[in-house]
C-alpha cells in the first residue's frame, strides 16, 4: 500500500500540476482518502462575505489534499524525488530511499 510511505513530517516534492517542483512538508495524511496536504503547496483561495465574527472579510487561502501518486518523498541526500522502499536494519523495519539508500527519519 503507497499510503504508509509517505507520513505526517516528510519531506515531499510535487510531480504534477500547478505546483510541479515545488517542495514542501506533509502537514496532515489521509492514508484512507490516499490524500497528503502539504504545507505552501496547492494553496485554494476562498472569497468570504464579512459576518460578524469577520467582519473584514476578504480572501482567505487554505492548503487543498494532493493525491499521494502526484507526490514522491524528497531524497535525504539530494532533495530529489525518490521511491520508497522497506528494509529491516538491526532488527527495525524502516523506509529507505530507492535513489541513495539512506534512510528515511520518521
Amino acid at each position: 500500500m503507497a499510503s504508509a510511505r509517505i507520513k505526517k513530517g516528510d519531506q515531499v516534492v510535487v510531480l504534477s500540476g500547478k505546483d510541479k517542483g515545488r517542495t514542501g512538508e506533509v502537514t496532515k495524511a489521509m492514508p484512507k482518502d490516499g490524500k497528503v496536504v502539504v504545507s505552501g503547496v496547492n494553496v485554494a483561495v476562498r472569497h468570504k462575505k464579512p459576518t460578524q465574527t469577520n467582519p473584514q472579510g476578504g480572501l482567505e487561502r487554505s492548503e487543498a489534499p494532493l493525491h499521494i501518486s502526484k507526490v514522491a518523498l524528497a531524497d535525504p541526500k539530494d532533495g530529489k524525488p525518490t521511491r520508497v522502499r522497506f528494509e529491516e536494519r538491526d532488527g527495525k523495519k524502516v523506509r529507505v530511499a530507492v535513489k541513495s539508500g539512506e534512510v528515511i527519519n520518521g
